[in-house]
């Protein structure tokens, strides 16, 4: 059988990981408790658990596979670093193995590898990407739709990105900084800040950075988090109450305890195939947990997108590689094929749009809330 893509990815909470063991187990098999799940799932080796075959408005068709890494929700600490690292290589065996053109690195699997592929097996035909460069497409996408559902100046704002220094954060930061009035950089790794932050002051960007997220969380407008965190944990308590948030982490960076009144939040870095998404066996509603049909994350939807485009090649290789020309040129592709930035929802459900600003928006008068002359 012929296999255009590979996704290789991972459940983010152990309701998605027992859903996924209930498919491959069998309707007539009775649902397993979780505490067997959490036993068994340690011990699954990656594998394959679906076809999946995408359409484009344009007539192209690619098949491939979802191979899941089966890595344990409550194990993405750095703790099971090697162990995880193993997973994702022999996800990566199995993808070359089935002959894949094009490897998506979803999740964890991107963060893991960090851009060094020579960690995957020896391949001859088969290129990696960890999808990155349509996930800040999509982020960016999602930001600029979002200020104009509010009205809001994206050129006025202070934007603050959260995981500044990870591959998605700067290439964010390198998208959106000539279109806000001032940047703020947090991260945990100092030097590596300091070098974003020199690489945009360069080109005339007013930027201020911190390791302590709390010292420069309550001046922002927009925030962005894009940590990789091993669980919805980060507290947002001094953020301004209007504040537009998108958290595009997987898993996702929020805490759910967090208190943010007034704060405007939804789900970044999604994508929405229209010509066609098939899964066999059917896995809709549980590898796409989503509130909209045939939503998926960006960083799958890049290796899709090129195999509809006939371009396999590794086009996100990793940290620091992602610009403004990539995005756009990938952006291009994924739209050529029906793939469009995905409705904007959050925990509570789809977010309200406001018909009025999306009319006026159409006719280019939200010009100044989407960053444009």
């Amino acid at each position: 059988m012929k296999v255009d893509f590979a996704l290789i990815g991972h459940q983010e909470n152990w309701r998605a990981a027992s859903d996924v063991l209930a498919v491959l187990r069998g309707p007539e098999r009775t649902p397993l408790p979780d505490d067997e799940i959490k036993d068994i799932l340690p011990w699954i080796p990656p594998r394959a658990v679906c076809h999946v075959d995408v359409g484009s408005i344009i007539g192209a068709n690619a098949r491939g596979l979802y191979i899941d890494s089966f890595i344990p929700p409550d194990r993405l600490e750095a703790a099971y670093v090697h162990e995880n690292v193993a997973r994702v290589r022999a996800a990566a065996a199995y993808a070359i193995k089935a002959g894949a053109k094009i490897v998506s690195l979803g999740g964890f699997s991107s963060i893991l590898i960090e851009g060094n592929f020579d960690q995957l097996p020896e391949r001859h035909d088969t290129v990696f990407t960890t999808g990155n460069t349509l996930t800040v497409g999509f982020i960016v996408q999602g930001i600029k739709k979002m200020c104009a559902l509010e009205r809001r100046s994206l050129l006025r704002s202070t934007l603050l990105i959260v995981g500044a220094t990870g591959d998605v954060g700067s290439g964010c930061a390198r998208c959106l900084a000539p279109f806000v009035r001032r940047v703020l950089l947090s991260a945990r790794n100092l030097e590596r800040l300091r070098t974003l932050a020199a690489e945009l002051q360069a080109d005339g960007v007013q930027v201020e950075i911190a390791t302590d997220l709390q010292l420069i969380s309550a001046e922002a407008d927009v925030v962005i988090c894009a940590a990789s965190l091993a669980s919805p944990s980060l507290l947002l308590d001094r953020i301004a109450p209007h504040a537009i948030i998108c958290d595009a982490g997987y898993p996702k960076n929020l805490s759910p305890s967090a208190q943010m009144p007034g704060a405007k939040v939804f789900f970044g870095g999604l994508g929405q195939i229209t010509g066609g998404l098939r899964f066999a066996p059917d896995f809709h509603g549980i590898l796409n947990r989503h509130p909209f049909p045939d939503v998926v994350h960006g960083c799958l939807l890049e290796g899709m997108a090129l195999a509809l485009e006939g371009r396999f090649e590794p086009f996100s290789q990793g940290r620091g590689s992602i610009t403004q020309e990539r995005v756009v040129e990938i952006e291009t592709i994924a739209a050529r094929h029906g793939i469009y930035l995905a409705p904007l929802y959050n925990a509570d459900g789809p977010v309200q749009e406001k018909l009025y600003c999306l009319k006026e928006w159409s006719r280019g008068r939200c010009r100044d809330s989407l960053g444009a002359a």
